[in-house]
């Protein structure tokens, strides 16, 4: 006689509304919300892909470029929760699993076996200068949205993803 394993799901109460104080319309919560999201998603995604470079790392430039991705993955991490929390501060809810991430991020996944070490850099490099650019775009709903606070954090944020694709960039030079 089979036995058939049954997978339950439980099911909590629904909680209270997440009520955040802010003078900031609904409209305007909304919109950084919007913007900020993807950006953590995104922060997710090239953290993943750095760690996953240092992983994988192998050639001449090992110990430099293993270190420096550690640094990198280090800095795009912390900037995940700074960001989150600055969406609940708003009114905002923000990202809630693997899933949701998968929907906002617009930094493609990398699963190639094996990628040569220049390769990730110019790679990295990429997706940091499209980070950039997303910032950008969101330091500016921000500031339409009268939260500078958000764009302050963000301007913050641009500085070291600026920084990150400038050490990249030279990187690059080299060869």
């Amino acid at each position: 006689m089979a036995t058939t394993q049954t997978t339950k799901i439980r099911s909590y109460p629904a909680p209270a509304k997440l009520a955040t104080v802010t003078d900031l319309t609904q409209a305007e919560a909304q919109a950084v919300t919007t913007a900020v999201n993807p950006l953590i998603a995104d922060a997710f995604s090239l953290y993943v892909k750095t760690k996953n470079f240092h992983w994988h790392l192998f050639g001449a430039h090992f110990r430099d470029l293993h270190l420096l991705f550690d640094e990198h993955a280090d800095a795009i991490l912390a900037s995940t929760d700074i960001l989150a929390e600055r969406v609940r501060r708003v009114g905002g809810t923000t990202i809630r699993s693997i899933g949701h991430i998968s929907e906002l991020q617009t930094i493609e996944d990398d699963n190639n076996e094996a990628v040569p070490p220049m390769e990730m850099v110019r790679r990295l490099m990429e997706d940091n200068a499209q980070i950039a650019k997303s910032v950008r775009n969101a330091i500016s709903v921000c500031d339409k949205n009268r939260d500078l606070a958000t764009s302050n954090l963000l301007q913050e944020i641009l500085d070291q993803t600026e920084r990150r694709k400038w050490f990249l960039f030279e990187i690059l030079q080299r060869d």
